[in-house]
């Protein structure tokens, strides 16, 4: 796990306690927690939104060329 080995991640677990004390390693576990869903839940909601089939993609010159042709501007 990044190259870190078990006596690198027990430090820095130490140092972070000593630091913010007992009381508040829930509070900022829990935070951390909430983050990463929220997280996760908006890059799910990204390819939600994305769900265009690869086909039906229109390039902008297609667009423009059917929007020409609507308006009742030259045709092919």
């Amino acid at each position: 796990m990044f190259g870190l080995g078990i006596w690198e991640l027990l430090i820095i677990l130490a140092i972070i306690l000593i630091i913010f004390g007992a009381g508040k390693l829930p509070e900022i576990g829990a935070g951390l927690g909430k983050g990463i869903g929220n997280f996760k839940k908006a890059t799910q909601e990204a390819r939600e939104i994305d769900v265009t089939p690869e086909g039906k993609k229109e390039t902008p010159a297609q667009a423009k060329s059917g929007n020409e042709e609507s308006r009742g501007g030259p045709s092919a």
